[in-house]
């Protein structure tokens, strides 16, 4: 039982791995054991991330990928068969945030908004999967969700909620589809967390107080620090969620917990 957050000799793939959660996810996974595969778009974030990975003595293949371009996606794949030779595990941390009300978003944004949110977790699913079920030992897929995707916020996050709720299903119904590869898919819905670029966001003077409505909707009354993610990863990825699959995990200080005509005290 000491060993079932152990995933050495794994070869965790994680989208969206530059800056933020991806960073302390990428070093979570290297910590508990895998060698990690980094696909961002950014590659300035990349390096950052895969060095967080160097220092715990695994290998990191950093690769810069748009994951929700089909192409890309395929090709950085068959870079991870030439590095490593496996796909054990597959993080999806792909995000781009945009916020506009319905009657002012345009098409373009819709589909940008899906694309990147929704259309990259399919596609980087499809490549582990593959790979997972030619192996013949099963894997994990972990997605990330949110607390939008099964409840709204408002706020212009109509595009956003949409795609995050694509992903409670993904997440569903690959658990169900893949059960018989031994394949395990989950998904995190976290609250906010205090990643750069919420922190950048909250120091605008004109967005001071959206602190305060992110937290009267968290009843622990912080927002999340991005090592706090890990944990929930390293448990859903492990063999310690061993018979866990098809689940929607909040880590959001009892955010959906909380009925919006609830109070904290």
């Amino acid at each position: 039982m000491s060993d079932i957050f152990d995933i050495s000799d794994r070869v965790a793939v994680v989208t969206g791995a530059g800056g933020g959660l991806g960073t302390a996810i990428c070093a979570g996974l290297a910590q508990f054991g895998a060698d990690v595969a980094l696909i961002d778009v950014n590659p300035e974030t990349l390096e950052a991330s895969g060095s967080g990975v160097e220092r715990h003595g695994r290998r990191a293949l950093t690769i810069a990928c748009d994951a929700s371009d089909e192409r890309a996606v395929a090709g950085a794949f068959a870079r991870v068969d030439e590095e490593f030779g496996q796909v054990d595990i597959l993080v999806n941390l792909a995000y781009t945030p945009l916020f506009a009300t319905p009657e002012d978003l345009t098409l373009d944004e819709w589909n940008e908004a899906f694309s990147i949110n929704a259309t990259s977790y399919f596609l980087c699913c499809r490549e582990a999967g593959k790979r997972m079920i030619s192996q013949r030992r099963g894997g994990s897929i972990m997605n990330m969700c949110s607390i939008c995707g099964t409840s709204a916020t408002g706020r212009g996050s109509f595009a956003y909620s949409f795609a995050k709720g694509g992903i409670a299903m993904i997440t569903k119904e690959l658990a169900i589809e893949w059960a018989k590869y031994g394949i395990r898919v989950n998904a995190i819905q976290p609250c906010q967390f205090l990643t750069p670029g919420l922190r950048h966001r909250l120091e605008n003077p004109e967005l001071g107080h959206i602190r305060d409505k992110f937290l009267s909707g968290i009843p622990l009354n912080r927002l999340g620090e991005p090592h706090e993610i890990v944990g929930p990863v390293i448990f859903l990825v492990s063999d310690a969620a061993a018979m866990v699959t098809g689940v929607l995990l909040p880590v959001d200080g009892g955010n959906l917990a909380l009925n919006a005509g609830g109070t904290k005290d």
